[in-house]
């Protein structure tokens, strides 16, 4: 399927302004050119009230009658047009025509009584007509002009502002252009800076202080981005710089330990040498798993859990079943203190099951051989704790041994990432986890959950 790429957000913009800059200078045109149409009337306009009021001043005192007649320079005067033909109507009180060139027709009933304008049509011609009665019952004065010089007049007006409209249109359009270009250079810059985000790394975070509000949100969703994928990009750092850390010794010796094996002939000693390799495998297999979960728990937080709602007391359960062989082994007395059912907590079913088996691990590698591991359930509120009676850990280096990879001087086989793991799990799931002496002098490892509901949602 062929994409096609999108257009430029100066071109968008351009688009999506010109048709409105034209319309809105359209309408300036309009209203510029009724502006200019309605002063051109004015003036044609006064002029009829001037020519009426000649007429007006030329009438005889006592009004005029049958048969007068204006001064004929007067006359002259007034009809003298080279463009538009003059009609004038003279009437006395009574409506009675006294003198005209042409029987003009009256106003419509109303409007001013003094000066009163109208359009008409005399002849197959249309004029304007103006009325001139000083006062009620009184003569009246009508002069008409045909409106060829008010065409004219308007064809000009137009005809000159159609390319003074164009080059402000242009000059607008140029300006917007201008405009649009200063406005997108800081996108244009944002996006050159992401273009600089090598394959190999990260270079940074875009500075919002240069950006136009507008793309304040695009560029703090970035940024985010940007810590998001900084702190996977760490975490991985970490992972691969752990596993090597933690698989180099466990490989080695257990190279070691097939050397010798393959150097030994048949019978005891290879049949020893075999075990060490079994068990070699065993906590390879182990580091491994460990590794691996403390990876996944120390996911970050915006990942999403597939949250759901767990039974602890089930969960319990099923690690001391888990563990009951490695106890016997160990000659250790494991067990459960709390409810059989119903202890409801909102969590990975995976992580959860984890932090309750390396609590139970822990305490079963590190407590008293022979000795005893009880796991116990509170509930309001949900409380996991898991006791043991061995030597303890002192109160200053507890924040310790919750870091990963941290074994104080007699852990022997362990790998330091039991009780990291369970930190990290717990704080998934919005619990608290704390270290303490046991009643007896053990380990007390508690872990305090949110009441169902309200635990804090996936991701």
């Amino acid at each position: 399927m062929r994409f096609e790429r999108p257009d430029s957000l100066r071109a968008l913009l351009l688009r999506r302004l010109w048709l409105p800059l034209l319309l809105v200078m359209a309408l300036g045109a309009v209203g510029s050119f009724a502006l200019a149409r309605h002063y051109a009337e004015e003036v044609h306009d006064r002029w009829l009230w001037d020519s009426a009021m000649s007429l007006q001043q030329a009438l005889p005192a006592d009004g005029p009658a049958a048969g007068w007649t204006p001064a004929p320079a007067l006359l002259r005067m007034l009809e003298w047009d080279s463009v538009d033909r003059i009609y004038i109507d003279v009437r006395d009180g009574a409506g009675a025509r006294v003198f005209g060139t042409a029987a003009l027709p009256a106003p419509a009933a109303g409007g001013h009584l003094e000066r009163r304008y109208y359009d008409a049509v005399v002849d197959g011609r249309s004029v304007r007509v103006v009325q001139v009665q000083l006062e009620a019952g009184g003569p009246s004065i009508r002069v008409a002009e045909t409106r060829q010089k008010r065409q004219r007049l308007e064809r000009k007006l137009l005809l000159s502002s159609i390319p003074l409209q164009a080059a402000l249109f242009l000059l607008a359009g140029l300006l917007v252009r201008f405009g649009i270009g200063a406005a997108v250079r800081a996108a244009n810059q944002a996006a050159h800076r992401l273009s600089e985000q090598g394959p190999t790394g990260l270079r940074g975070r875009l500075d919002p202080r240069d950006t136009p509000r507008e793309l304040l949100p695009a560029v703090d969703a970035f940024n985010a981005l940007i810590d998001h994928l900084a702190q996977a990009q760490q975490a991985q750092q970490r992972f691969v710089a752990n596993a090597a850390h933690q698989l180099r010794t466990p490989l080695a010796a257990l190279q070691v330990q097939l050397e010798s094996a393959l150097r030994e002939a048949e019978g005891p000693a290879r049949q020893d040498a075999l075990q060490r390799v079994g068990q070699g495998l065993a906590r390879l297999g182990h580091v491994t798993h460990q590794i691996l979960m403390l990876n996944r728990s120390e996911s970050s937080p915006d990942d999403a859990l597939p949250m759901a709602r767990l039974d602890l007391a089930a969960l319990c359960r099923q690690a001391l079943e888990r563990h009951a062989d490695d106890a016997i082994a160990r000659g250790v007395d494991l067990g459960y203190d709390g409810p059989d059912a119903g202890v409801w907590v909102d969590g990975d079913p995976q992580l959860l099951r984890e932090l309750v088996a390396n609590l139970v691990d822990n305490a079963l590698r590190y407590g008293r051989p022979a000795g005893v591991v009880t796991l116990s359930l509170a509930t309001a509120p949900v409380v996991l704790c898991v006791d043991d009676d061995g030597p303890g850990i002192p109160e200053d280096e507890r924040p310790r041994v919750v870091e990963r990879f941290y074994r104080r001087a007699h852990d022997g086989a362990g790998c330091g990432l039991g009780l990291p793991i369970v930190r990290e799990i717990a704080a998934r799931h919005g619990a608290g986890f704390v270290l303490a002496a046991s009643p007896s002098g053990g380990v007390r490892a508690l872990v305090r959950f949110p009441p169902a509901g309200d635990a804090p949602a996936p991701g």
